[in-house]
């Protein structure tokens, strides 16, 4: 097994194939001055900045054991997953995991206060198996800033990349859902931001945004839920350079219940970088036909 190599980033850098990438932009850029306009609206995002306000709490969160599955957008079923939460007293866990069927694994641990506000404790999240572009393993310690991931490069060997950020109050790595059903009613718009492995730690702004509401069956009974665009801003020149260059992330929709009890029903979205989209759906458990004898009552 290969030894782990220690990256410096405390300087911003890109991986080695982004550069290129970028590189070959600004030229033609250069030539078609497209580059003026990217560093405009680097400017222009500068700014106009999106609040980093913590979200205040609404709906205090509790004891959760919930079933999920992960599919394609045609439906094939890629892999099977469990959303655990245990509150003791201000301090909640939450976990989910999701075992593909590949062979797979992602499972992310989020620890969190919701005292008046949701402020991210720590967070570390799992991708490994070939579903994942990168395996990447990402720590965060919400307190002091520090960053860990480990992940292997182009050639397979592992790496590791420390960093020390300013971590804003509306942090929301692990906790979307959580973030979404305490959205005020009415409120159309919200920000947070989510600290990713790109495969370096960075730091990006989510623009949440409320875009309509959809109907859904349980049973005979229709429901409506809210349907929720979440937008990865990256910010400065290579934020405004991606889009350009096909490095901009894809938006994910998750969709929300509404009512005195908010609850998340569905989302559709990549998992990571280079990830396709992605659904994550609720679902109750199935029983054995009536009639039929299940193993307990063989024994």
């Amino acid at each position: 097994m290969r030894s782990a190599g220690r990256e410096d980033t405390s300087s911003p850098s890109l991986e080695k194939h982004d550069e290129a990438e970028i590189a070959a932009f600004e030229a033609r850029a250069t030539r078609l001055g497209l580059l003026a306009f990217a560093s405009c609206c680097a400017a222009v995002y500068q700014t106009s900045a999106v609040s980093v306000e913590s979200i205040p709490v609404r709906y205090v969160e509790g004891q959760v054991h919930g079933f999920l599955t992960l599919r394609t957008l045609d439906g094939a079923l890629i892999a099977d997953g469990d959303s655990t939460q245990a509150s003791h007293g201000g301090t909640v866990t939450n976990r989910v995991v999701f075992h593909f069927k590949d062979g797979s694994l992602q499972d992310e641990t989020t620890v969190f206060s919701q005292k008046g506000a949701f402020h991210i404790l720590s967070d570390h999240l799992v991708q490994k198996g070939p579903a994942f572009k990168r395996q990447v393993d990402l720590s965060l310690n919400g307190s002091t800033g520090l960053v860990a991931v480990r992940y292997r490069d182009d050639d397979g060997q592992e790496k590791v990349a420390d960093a020390r950020l300013e971590l804003p109050l509306n942090l929301a790595n692990g906790i979307v859902p959580v973030l979404l059903r305490n959205i005020a009613p009415g409120a159309q718009s919200t920000a947070a931001s989510m600290v990713v492995a790109a495969p370096k730690p960075q730091l990006v702004k989510l623009a949440i945004s409320a875009e309509g509401e959809d109907w859904f069956v349980t049973g005979g009974a229709r429901h409506k839920a809210t349907r929720y665009v979440v937008k990865v801003e990256i910010g400065g020149v290579r934020g405004a350079v991606a889009p350009l260059v096909g490095k901009q992330p894809p938006d994910t929709h998750v969709w929300i219940l509404g009512g005195s009890s908010p609850s998340f029903v569905k989302s559709e979205g990549p998992s990571c970088e280079g990830c396709p989209i992605w659904r994550t759906e609720l679902v109750s458990p199935v029983w054995p036909e009536s009639g039929k004898e299940t193993t307990a009552s063989k024994k």
